[in-house]
């Protein structure tokens, strides 16, 4: 079949084009950038590539379009395909229809930690021999079936009836398909890992967001699984208040001081699955060492190749999908993670010294303090250096005006990028209002006027022994390399 994918070099289509490059279609797919991580892989991957919006890029005469969701109705190729009678379809359903007839799918879903946990499934689920699918909206590191790179994974014939593992976005899934991506992937198995109110573009209310979670377990099946984090306030308010059919297992990872994370408590729910965080080994490839507890009883003390009390959490969720879900042996699952390597831009070390820079997605401002407690948590008496680039539509309003004041308190220096979208005055983050906050509470503060002064500035700024924490969802100007390359010099 020829496929044509318009929005190629999004976090999800770009794996959806490996995917059916190796399941043998003929994949050609535009886009208007083709920026790291994802650009760089789809020639890697046998998928032809080109740029623009042209509408005589489909004289190719494509058996299916695939439609991305950052396209809008008016787009000049899904107008076109429209016109020429091509049939249109969404990421879910070209997922639905081409990889996934005949296997259990498992969608790691919620609002934070999705991409990480997905990308740990996978592996758990490959090393204990399952052959998995996969699509995880970022590049795995580290250890097989991870040692390329690759985001996607497709089944061989001797495993037509393997699990599939997918990152459950909630985000909708085209201007046709105004429903959240996960819903259409109709899964037996899920993880709900957080859920905190995110996309106001399309969710403009914490009650819609919540909506888009609770059809999620409503439509798991009466014999399928919902593993669920008891940390979290509003995934419990969720689960309580649906009307879902399918077996629920909580589970809930612990700090150093004890605390469940990320709410601090767990409700009335007693977590069948806990894992306490116990601290770090290492000083290149860190293991973040846990006790895993299974109800009352210790299992042993383990270690990931990931570090933070975030994925902690992600880590005992992963466990207990493959052992609840497949029946693994939980001792044997726990002894591998110690291969696990996580994702690029999930705290991904770009450079060791003289100055230690990192990569991270993070843009919510539970995510910032996140990342950033990890990596004080990791670099306990270096300086902190934070670059922000605030720039998706949750982080450019002023609706987390007040946690972002917060969110950076765990850096020693902030250095706020210019807002990534133009908003109203009263709707947008007030940047000046933020920097002034954080001095006030003795951070240093920059607010360059560009991503070109952000650089120089940074660069003039930092000295051996710092570490950088570079958080933007987006490409960020491509300044997290350019300051590793930089250092290194």
């Amino acid at each position: 079949m020829r496929v044509f994918i318009i929005g190629v070099a999004g976090a999800g289509m770009a794996p959806l084009a490996a995917l059916l490059c190796k399941a043998g279609h003929a994949v050609r797919g535009s886009d208007v950038a083709f920026d790291p991580p994802m650009g760089p892989r789809l020639r890697e991957w046998g998928v032809e590539t080109v740029t623009g919006t042209d509408p005589a890029l489909l004289d190719w005469a494509p058996d299916l379009v695939v439609v991305g969701n950052v396209c809008r109705r008016d787009h000049p190729l899904a107008v076109a395909a429209e016109a020429r009678g091509l049939r249109r379809v969404s990421l879910p359903t070209a997922l639905r229809e081409l990889v996934f007839p005949g296997r259990p799918v498992v969608a790691i879903a919620g609002t934070h930690g999705k991409t990480t946990t997905t990308a740990m499934v996978a592996k758990i689920l490959e090393d204990a021999g399952l052959e998995p699918g996969f699509l995880v909206g970022g590049i795995p590191l580290g250890g097989e079936p991870f040692a390329l790179g690759r985001a996607a994974r497709s089944l061989t014939s001797r495993s037509a009836h393997a699990p599939f593992v997918i990152e459950g976005d909630e985000y909708d899934s085209a201007f046709f398909e105004k429903q959240p991506k996960v819903w259409g992937y109709a899964p037996q198995m899920a993880i709900l890992t957080s859920i905190e109110h995110d996309h106001v573009d399309i969710y403009p209310d914490e009650d819609s967001y919540l909506a888009a979670f609770r059809g999620l377990c409503e439509r798991l099946p009466e014999n399928g699984l919902l593993v669920a984090n008891a940390a979290d306030a509003r995934v419990r308010k969720i689960v309580a208040g649906s009307n879902m059919t399918a077996r629920v297992v909580w589970y809930a990872g612990h700090d150093l001081s004890g605390r469940p994370f990320p709410g601090g408590d767990v409700g009335d729910e007693l977590p069948i699955w806990t894992a306490h965080e116990v601290g770090l080994t290492g000083d290149g490839d860190v293991l973040q060492r846990f006790d895993l507890f299974v109800g009352p009883t210790s299992v042993g003390r383990y270690g990931v190749g990931i570090f933070g009390t975030h994925n902690v959490a992600n880590t005992v969720a992963a466990i207990a999908l493959a052992v609840e879900g497949f029946g693994l042996p939980v001792r044997e699952v726990a002894m591998r993670l110690a291969n696990v390597r996580g994702v690029k831009r999930r705290l991904e070390r770009l450079l060791d010294a003289p100055i230690t820079v990192y990569d991270d997605f993070a843009h919510h401002p539970t995510a910032v303090e996140t990342t950033l407690r990890a990596a004080r948590a990791r670099h306990r008496s270096a300086r902190l250096v934070a670059l922000y680039e605030p720039r998706s539509a949750t982080a450019c309003r002023a609706m987390h005006q007040e946690a972002y004041a917060s969110a950076f308190v765990p850096a020693d220096v902030v250095v706020l990028a210019p807002l990534g979208r133009s908003l109203p005055e009263h709707e947008r983050l007030d940047l000046p209002r933020l920097a002034g906050e954080l001095r006030a509470r003795g951070r240093t503060v920059l607010t360059p006027a560009s991503l070109d002064e952000l650089l120089a500035e940074t660069r003039a700024l930092v000295r051996p022994g710092d570490v950088v924490v570079s958080m933007s969802n987006g490409a960020f100007g491509g300044v997290p390399h350019k300051l590793a390359e930089a250092l290194s010099r």
